[in-house]
């Protein structure tokens, strides 16, 4: 099942989100640009017009300063002006400005108040305000401000614009970006589901290809020609095989009858009989394995999953640890079953015993005389697994991936009596039913565990 954050793992949605982010970021570098300029342009404007209007009332009548003055305050539809008139002591004479601050120095340069002023009504100006004090003809002390916290609102303004522009450009670009791969993720669900088939040994399986001609679909058809070809090359090998099977298994079978009659001609106890007997096993070992092969060959094919059924599994593993009890107490050995309750399953069920039976048979054919076969399942929401764990010398890790191959035999197993068919036989029938067979170390050996996915029956 896809997941949503699938959406945003593709290349055209991390193209689209490092787009963004430069986006934002140098958007953000812009408008600091701006901002900052703005705001130093309207500073020095203010710190300039601020001295001259200083200047310039002190340079005038009592009588005109204090008409100017009211103007001078009047005029603005905001309190952005105020001032104050001071007497030498720093006392308050007239004006909107309650107290001369200490921090404005007599005659000197425009100076920010970072606490603002307190105006005779009690009220208190921004922190964005400049002001500058000059001494008058009489003594007096002129002090003059003006309230410059426009240029913070002109930079706030600039946020919210960019802000506004980022949302307008950054969510319909993510709301692009999740339209544009929607498209290409569908394919390769697709193409996810087509290659299940593939996986599991069908290479009769081919990719979707769409009418598009894009990337994906050259890539599909670059895939589906080298599958052809492995297709093609794998049949003509397993063609070989299955004909050179069949065709010795008759030879074979009349070598053993023209060999069993000439046994009968001879005394049971007498050389030549007993050279005989031996020709006959090895002719039956022959015949044993071209029938494995053959048999491979078949369950491969997929000719039997349309007999597929809801299957009883404790009831097969009861069965195959009741054929094998006998042969486990001849062998000394211990065959141990831990049956929980388990659910039915979907499967052939006389290709899951022949499974379950040669990994049995495999278990007890490599434990020592005195060691113990266990054979344990448990349920899981997935299916159920089944463990065969045995006491022999275990297989070793960089083996595991070729046990199961044809005639596959390791250095250690050579002197077993074997074809190398068995474990071969389980993988294709596991193959069959699309299960999972894991090999892995048990407590003293090798563990074999065959996962069955559970499907409902209908």
């Amino acid at each position: 099942m896809r997941r949503l954050t699938d959406s945003w793992r593709t290349t055209t949605a991390r193209l689209i989100l490092i787009y963004g982010a430069f986006f934002a970021l140098w958007g953000g570098i812009v408008i600091g640009l701006i901002y900052w300029q703005a705001a130093g342009y309207m500073s020095r404007i203010s710190t300039e017009l601020i001295g001259r209007q200083a200047s310039y009332f002190s340079l005038l009548d009592a009588a005109t300063r204090q008409h100017a003055l009211n103007d001078y305050v009047s005029l603005q539809t905001r309190r952005l002006n105020a001032w104050g008139l001071f007497d030498a002591d720093g006392h308050h004479l007239a004006g909107t400005i309650a107290a001369l601050p200490p921090s404005v120095a007599i005659n000197g340069p425009v100076a920010r108040l970072p606490r603002g002023l307190t105006r005779n009504d009690g009220a208190v100006d921004s922190a964005g305000v400049r002001a500058a004090a000059v001494r008058l003809a009489d003594g007096n002390i002129l002090l003059i401000s003006r309230d410059t916290s426009v240029a913070e609102q002109i930079g706030t303004i600039i946020m919210k614009a960019l802000l506004w522009g980022l949302s307008l450009t950054v969510i319909p670009g993510l709301l692009g970006g999740w339209l544009l791969t929607r498209g290409p993720l569908r394919r390769i669900q697709s193409i996810r589901e087509a290659t299940q088939p593939i996986m599991r040994g069908d290479l009769s399986g081919r990719l979707p290809v769409s009418q598009r001609g894009d990337e994906l679909d050259m890539l599909a058809g670059i895939v589906n020609t080298m599958l052809g070809e492995i297709e093609r090359l794998i049949g003509e090998v397993k063609g070989v095989c299955d004909n050179v099977a069949h065709d010795l298994r008759t030879p074979l079978t009349r070598l053993r009858t023209r060999l069993y009659r000439l046994q009968q001609a001879f005394d049971e106890h007498s050389d030549e009989s007993a050279a005989l007997e031996a020709c006959m096993v090895d002719t039956d070992a022959l015949l044993h394995r071209f029938r494995a092969l053959l048999r491979i060959s078949e369950l491969e094919n997929h000719q039997r999953r349309a007999g597929f059924e809801s299957v009883d599994l404790g009831g097969i593993l009861q069965e195959v640890h009741a054929l094998y009890l006998p042969l486990a107490e001849d062998r000394d050995q211990q065959l141990e079953l831990q049956l929980p309750d388990l659910p039915s399953i979907h499967a052939d069920r006389h290709l899951l015993l022949e499974a379950m039976s040669n990994l049995v048979a495999n278990a007890i054919k490599f434990t020592p005389p005195g060691g113990r076969v266990s054979i344990r399942a448990r349920a899981a929401e997935d299916g159920p697994w089944v463990d065969v764990s045995d006491s022999g010398p275990g297989i070793p890790t960089d083996q595991r991936d070729v046990v199961t191959r044809r005639f596959y035999r390791a250095e250690s197993s050579r002197s077993t009596p074997g074809s190398g068919l068995g474990l071969s036989i389980v993988s294709a029938i596991v193959a069959v039913h699309g299960y999972t067979l894991e090999i892995a170390d048990g407590e003293c050996g090798a563990r074999l565990s065959l996962h069955c996915r559970t499907v409902t029956s209908d």
